[in-house]
C-alpha cells in the first residue's frame, strides 16, 4: 500500500452560506490528494500525458461525516491499497484540525492510450517507482 498526506486550508469562496465546505468540492480536495500523491512518488499528470496516456475517472464515491469549515486547515490522506492494473482506485480520508474523520470516499482512473483511444495497462515507469509498496 502507498499512502501519502497533503494540506489544504478550506477557502472562503469553498463554502456555502453555512460556513460548511461546499460538497461538490471534495471531489476537488481528491484530485488534490492524487496530484499530490503522484508529486511524491516524482510523476506527474502532465509527463504522463506527454507520452500519451490519460486517466480519465471513471468512478467517485463520497461520504460525509461531518462539515469541513471556512478556514480550516484539512489533511487529505490518499491511499492506493492495490497495485495498479488497467484501473487505479484511490481512497481518501480527510480529517479537520482536530484530527477528527470528516469525509471519506474513493475515485477510480483508468490508464488510456490517446493515441488508440482504449484503456491500456500502466506505463513501465509507473509502475516501476509505485510496486515496491506492494512487495
Amino acid at each position: 500500500m502507498y499512502q501519502h498526506e497533503t494540506k489544504i486550508r478550506v477557502r472562503y469562496s469553498e463554502t456555502d452560506q453555512m460556513g460548511y465546505v461546499y460538497n461538490g468540492n471534495y471531489a476537488q480536495y481528491y484530485e488534490v490528494g492524487r496530484v499530490e500523491m503522484m508529486r511524491s512518488l516524482g510523476m506527474s499528470y502532465g509527463k504522463m500525458e506527454e507520452s500519451g496516456i490519460m486517466l480519465p475517472l471513471l468512478e467517485l464515491k463520497c461520504k460525509f461525516i461531518k462539515p469541513g469549515l471556512y478556514d480550516q486547515e484539512l489533511t487529505i490522506r490518499t491511499s492506493v491499497k492495490t497495485l495498479p492494473g488497467i484501473r487505479m482506485t484511490f481512497d481518501y480520508e480527510i480529517y479537520n484540525e482536530e484530527q477528527e474523520l470528516i469525509n471519506i470516499g474513493s475515485t477510480i482512473l483508468v490508464f488510456f492510450d490517446m493515441e488508440k483511444k482504449r484503456p491500456c495497462p500502466p506505463p513501465d515507469y509507473f509502475i516501476e517507482r509505485i510496486q515496491e509498496y506492494f512487495a
